[in-house]
C-alpha cells in the first residue's frame, strides 16, 4: 500500500471487511493500462449484485484511452471532471433501464440496483489493486446521442478507472482533496429507530 493509499484507508474499531475500508475516490491516475481480464472480472463482479425480480437493469459504456468510446463519455463529463478523469486509462458509463422486461411496468427500484452494481464494480476493484472514481457531473443528453441511449434507458453516473496515480498530476484544488483525510457520519447521525432518533448501537 501506498502513502496516501494508507492515508486514505478508512478507520474504525469496528470489524468492517478490510476491502470496504481500501476502497475510495481518488482522481489521480497511472497510466497503466487495465487488462481485459480484469476488466472481465470487474464486470463479472457487477452482474451478481443484487436486483429486484433479478433484472440486472444495468448497462455500461465502457472506454479505454486512445479509443472513440472514452472520448466520448469524457467529452459528456463536466469541465472540472474532464481536467482530472482525462488521466484515467478507463471510463465508463452506467446506464439504467427504466422498465422490467417481464412486463414492461416501471422499475421504480432500478437506479439503486444499478448503484449496487457499480458499487460491486468498485470494490472488485479494491481487491485488484485499483480504485474508482464515480461521477455525477455529466451530461446524460450528450451521452444519449453520441451513443443512441433509447428512452427505456437512462445514463445514471460516469466512471473513471484505473491504478493510483501521483496527486503532483492534479489541479491544486483537486491536489489538495487528494491529500485530506477521509471523514464519515457517525452512525446517529443516519441510524434511526424513530425519524431523526438514532439507535442506540
Amino acid at each position: 500500500m501506498t502513502d496516501l493509499e494508507n492515508l486514505k484507508h478508512g478507520r474504525t474499531d469496528l470489524p468492517v471487511e478490510d476491502l470496504i475500508l481500501r476502497r475510495w475516490s481518488p482522481r489521480a491516475f497511472e497510466a497503466k493500462t487495465v487488462s481485459d481480464s480484469d476488466l472481465a472480472t470487474l464486470f463479472t463482479a457487477a452482474s451478481w449484485a443484487a436486483s429486484s425480480y433479478n433484472e440486472q437493469p444495468w448497462r455500461f459504456l465502457v472506454g479505454r484511452q486512445g479509443e472513440e468510446t472514452w472520448n466520448r463519455i469524457l467529452h459528456s463529463l463536466t469541465p472540472a471532471n474532464q481536467g482530472w478523469a482525462k488521466g484515467a486509462p478507463v471510463v465508463y458509463a452506467a446506464i439504467v433501464k427504466k422498465t422490467f422486461s417481464h412486463n414492461g411496468s416501471p422499475n421504480r427500484v432500478a437506479v439503486h440496483d444499478v448503484g449496487a452494481a457499480c458499487a460491486t464494480i468498485s470494490l472488485q476493484a479494491t481487491a485488484l489493486g485499483m480504485h474508482t472514481h464515480g461521477m455525477a457531473g455529466f451530461d446524460g443528453q450528450v451521452l444519449r446521442q453520441s451513443f443512441g441511449i433509447p428512452e427505456d434507458y437512462d445514463p445514471v453516473s460516469c466512471w473513471a478507472l484505473g491504478y493510483l496515480g501521483s496527486p503532483d498530476t492534479l489541479a491544486e484544488n483537486f491536489r489538495n482533496t487528494e491529500l485530506q483525510p477521509r471523514t464519515r457520519k457517525p452512525l446517529d447521525a443516519f441510524v434511526f429507530t424513530e425519524w431523526e432518533r438514532a439507535l442506540k448501537l
